[in-house]
């Protein structure tokens, strides 16, 4: 699970969304949130080439999305490592209040993007697979509750990721 991002920037947070609109971008970003990643562990977990994985890395950075999480050395070179900060994240986007519409549109129209290309060759190996999808009129109050609960339970799932492929672990999404 993908939290929103955090699109506080000085031009209304454009960067950060054009940032997040790549699919890949948002890939890197669910890698991050687990654990700290250097390109190169980033570009073999993809498939993707180290120029590119890079190249995607230093665009989350430049726009916000993602933080440096040290280096280190690696045959004679330094490598950088990253994460993505759901908790830090989300309390910007929340001191930041309501964007306009169009930035909501586009937003969400990523984050469809995203879901449909995991679905894609997924494997869904047991009966409690949970997906939700209502259009429903509800209370303001009970509304806010249940957003509470929700960002709760995202927050949780954020805090519960491991590294991709750690043993034990299921991949979810």
């Amino acid at each position: 699970m993908l939290m929103l991002p955090n699109m506080s920037l000085g031009d209304g947070g454009r960067s950060a969304l054009r940032a997040t609109a790549h699919p890949v971008r948002l890939q890197i970003m669910s890698l991050l949130t687990g654990s700290s990643l250097t390109a190169a562990e980033v570009a073999r977990e993809l498939g993707l080439t180290h120029a590119n994985a890079s190249y995607h890395l230093r665009t989350l950075l430049a726009a916000g999305m993602i933080v440096p999480a040290g280096e280190e050395r690696i045959r004679g070179g330094i490598a950088k490592r990253y994460r993505y900060d759901a908790a830090s994240d989300v309390a910007r986007e929340k001191a930041r209040g309501r964007r306009p519409d169009e930035y909501y549109r586009t937003l969400y129209a990523a984050v469809a993007g995203e879901i449909i290309r995991r679905t894609q060759g997924a494997h869904f190996p047991d009966e409690g697979n949970l997906i939700v999808d209502a259009e429903l009129w509800l209370d303001p109050s009970a509304w806010n509750e249940f957003k509470e609960r929700v960002g709760q339970a995202a927050r949780e799932l954020h805090d519960a990721a491991q590294p991709p492929r750690t043993p034990g672990t299921v991949r979810t999404s």
